[in-house]
């Protein structure tokens, strides 16, 4: 089960398999969440999921958008034809950590139901409108992930 404790439990081999997502979420970390939060008009997350074969926490900085109290990720692979590692991993184990700037939290996700993210996926695409690109590129259809805060 991750927690927010596991954002610094993972460690540089676990981040993402890009090395600029890798690279931008040490810097998040190492800056405690003041720098790489905001760039160029979009926000960003750190997620940390626990391994579902391994156990072990893996983290990846995510842009993401709100919906009431909860955070908005969107599992886009840049439109590649399977789901990202970490959407699998909060599959196995809803239980994520998450930063979001300098707040760090333990939160409960979930895949979004059609109905949600039928409202959800263009509210996404209004602030990364290259989601609507990656949607074009592959033929499943691209899960839209809500991350409720607990305790």
């Amino acid at each position: 089960m991750a927690v927010a404790d596991d954002l610094d439990r993972a460690t540089d081999t676990t981040d993402s398999e890009w090395d600029w997502v890798a690279e931008q979420t040490r810097t998040y970390l190492a800056s405690g969440g003041t720098e790489g939060h905001e760039s160029n008009g979009l926000y960003t997350l750190i997620l940390a999921t626990t391994g579902r074969r391994t156990g072990v926490p893996r983290r990846t900085c995510l842009i993401y958008g709100t919906s009431g109290d909860d955070f908005v990720v969107v599992a886009s692979k840049g439109g590649a034809d399977k789901d990202p590692e970490w959407l699998k991993n909060l599959q196995a184990e809803p239980n994520v950590g998450v930063q979001v700037g300098t707040r760090r939290f333990t939160a409960r996700a979930r895949v979004a139901s059609p109905a949600e993210r039928e409202s959800l996926w263009p509210k996404m695409v209004g602030i990364f409108p290259l989601y609507a690109e990656y949607a074009r590129k592959t033929s499943r259809v691209i899960p839209v992930v809500l991350l409720t805060p607990v305790g």
